[in-house]
């Protein structure tokens, strides 16, 4: 027995965290060949997934009640660095593998603490790959683990250990800390965003009540009148999900002065939720299962509309206020104006679903059905004054869908007709498959006209739009679909809304292109009216988005001439360097045209600069966090103003709508 396997076994102890709780299933030969299968992708969405899945293993250890205290740090080089108060991971021999444990977490696949009941009694992760799916995706990895009085550390490169886990020091206190810098060669982006990260590290916040969160950024100075200082956010949330749903509504008028709150423990499920009512016509409903958002919902969220539809009905029909009301109410009409966090917390959670984030557990659904049903019906009882106001809303939701539903009826009856059923303003395609066709939704007549010549007809659709849409975040249901230009974008894309248990379910069976491209202008104008857009498709569509079929359009600014040379710009920094490259730094002889709308284009810039697939830009649109988005969307589109100005004022140095 060597040296440090005598010093590994004799630094064992008592804690139930140890190397026996390291259960090993699986080698990590196929993270490097196939990245994607592990992190979603190999683009801006998984390099973030490598931060997540670090973070994770120290939220675990809070789960347990070992860590409190959770850092990260933004390198210059774009490393990144997180680092925990917990107990550190193990580091004594494994008896089946042979080496540290240390060493059998960090380099094979599904070994961790999180799969031993005994260790960890829930845990979150991508589907529990953990650190080790980080360490084969990093080019350099350093682990430095503070436990048993004294620091240990293990380098790796590409996943593989540059030497045996060693002792470096001594240390009066407990954690992990990695260092890892993502692999260039695997990733198509490497450059970390501040703003995605602090996103979810709020998120995480707001879920873990009392775990404090930091994120520091050491590429940029920031200027203060001190000189700079480097960009640093502190996320801690004494009261979790209360303070979450307060900051989704914060632009939002309210219904009722403070949120329904419910924490308890069902079937052995803990289940926390937090809900509000307020006086828009959205529902807002936002679920997790161990910190991952289920987009896709499932038993956890099929419980808590159950149960909250059960027991609001049963009160309204006690309370005689539905006496009057001549059709039935349904599910949605208690969900209208409704924005509610559920969060529970599952041993084994079985994810399903398109984007394996959908709940399957099915005893969940009771877990939750009966927590909401027990609270909320005392919640009701205890205040009748909220009460009365939540089924007044109910009720007039129900007459607002009453009339929703035949204006819906109106716009798919069209759908179902052929040719002459499409708007008359839409220039088809040829192609009668979904899977290669494309639509532009183009920002004007005379734009829309010009794209009509530009395009490719075969695979091109154009469909023109009048002026800005419809507000649907403020709009009531019935408007939304009496409104022109919405019932045109209906029709086009061919896809029905509403089932008799869901009014606002998406059904894409039917969806006539797979690529829906809003095109506007490169100005302040045209960003106002893609975002106009993008909130319709948000609040009505949001399963077109979630499924990648939403893009963004990106028009040149500017057009550089001198002679026969030209160069397109798309940023103001562009324009400055090819002046600089074709003009010698002398203005003079170098002509700029300003490009202020699409009209300005003749149609084969157009096709050449925006439309081509070979050589255009297509922005598409995700939702990195939906929670996030909610808010966001709620906050621009809204009538609060000062929270829309010190957003913009924040985000004006991202605010390259060109980029």
């Amino acid at each position: 027995m060597s040296k440090l396997e005598k010093e590994l076994k004799k630094g064992k102890t008592s804690n139930e965290y140890s190397a026996e709780s390291i259960q090993v299933l699986e080698g990590l030969e196929a993270v490097r060949k196939r990245p994607a299968m592990y992190i979603g992708d190999v683009s801006s969405k998984g390099l973030h997934h490598l931060v997540y899945e670090v973070i994770d293993n120290s939220i675990d250890e809070s789960l347990a009640g070992h860590c409190d205290h959770i850092e990260v740090i933004i390198n210059e080089n774009n490393s990144i660095i997180v680092k925990d108060n917990g107990r550190g991971i193990p580091v004594d021999f494994h008896e089946k593998e042979q080496r540290s444990a240390l060493e059998v977490v960090m380099t094979v696949l599904h070994a961790g603490g999180k799969f031993n009941k005994d260790s960890y009694k829930v845990s979150g992760g991508l589907h529990g790959v953990g650190v080790s799916c980080v360490n084969a995706l990093s080019s350099h990895l350093k682990a430095f683990v503070h436990r048993n009085g004294k620091i240990y550390t293990q380098e790796y490169q590409q996943g593989k250990p540059l030497f045996d886990v060693k002792v470096i020091g001594e240390t009066d206190h407990t954690g992990t800390e990695i260092i890892f810098q993502p692999d260039q060669s695997i990733f198509a982006v490497t450059e970390f965003s501040f703003e995605v990260l602090s996103s979810r590290l709020r998120e995480l916040a707001y879920l873990n009540k009392g775990i404090k969160l930091e994120l520091t950024d050491l590429r940029e100075l920031e200027e203060n009148g001190n000189g700079g200082e480097y960009p640093k956010e502190v996320f801690y949330s004494e009261n979790g999900l209360i303070e979450f749903v307060e900051l989704l509504d914060q632009t939002r008028d309210k219904l009722i002065e403070k949120p329904i709150y419910i924490e308890t423990v069902k079937n052995e499920t803990p289940v926390e939720i937090a809900l509000k009512y307020n006086t828009s016509f959205s529902e807002n409903i936002h679920s997790y299962v161990n910190n991952i958002n289920t987009i896709e919902g499932g038993t956890h969220l099929a419980g808590f509309r159950r149960g909250l539809t059960r027991t609001l009905k049963a009160y309204a029909d006690k309370s005689g206020m539905l006496a009057k009301l001549k059709f039935d109410i349904n599910g949605d009409d208690f969900r209208e104006g409704l924005t509610a966090i559920i969060s529970v917390k599952v041993a084994e959670p079985q994810f399903e679903g398109q984007t394996k984030t959908k709940l399957g557990n099915t005893e969940v659904m009771g877990s939750v059905d009966q927590a909401v049903s027990n609270m909320l019906g005392h919640y009701l009882e205890e205040n009748p004054k909220d009460a009365k106001t939540i089924v007044q809303k109910v009720i007039l939701a129900a007459q607002a869908r009453h009339a929703a539903r035949k204006a819906r009826e109106l716009v798919q009856r069209k759908n179902v007709l052929s040719g002459s059923g499409l708007p008359g303003k839409l220039a088809d395609c040829s192609n009668q498959d979904p899977g290669v066709s494309e639509i532009f939704l183009v920002e004007g007549d005379s734009a829309g006209g010009t794209a009509k010549q530009g395009r490719a007809r075969e695979f091109q659709a154009i469909l023109p739009l009048r002026g800005k849409i419809l507000n649907v975040e403020k709009a009531m249901p019935h408007k939304i679909f009496d409104n022109e230009e919405i019932k045109n974008i209906f029709t086009a894309l061919g896809v029905t809304v509403g089932t008799e248990e869901d009014s606002k379910a998406l059904n894409l069976e039917k969806l006539r292109y797979h690529k829906v491209i809003i095109m506007t202008d490169a100005d302040v104008d045209g960003s106002h009216i893609s975002t106009l857009i993008m909130t319709f498709f948000y609040r009505h569509m949001e399963e077109l988005i979630n499924r990648g079929h939403l893009y963004i359009a990106t028009p040149p600014l500017y057009l550089i001439k001198k002679g026969k040379q030209q160069r397109y710009c798309w940023t103001e920094e562009q324009r400055l360097q090819a002046i600089e490259e074709m003009g010698q730094g002398k203005e003079g002889n170098v002509g700029i045209q300003r490009y202020k709308g699409l009209g300005e284009m003749n149609a084969e810039q157009l096709w050449e600069t925006t439309m081509n697939p070979e050589q255009r830009t297509l922005r598409q649109v995700t939702i990195e966090s939906a929670a996030e988005a909610d808010r966001i969307f709620s906050m621009l589109m809204g009538d609060d103003v000062p929270p829309r100005r010190e957003f913009i004022e924040k985000h004006a140095k991202y605010a390259n709508i060109d980029a």
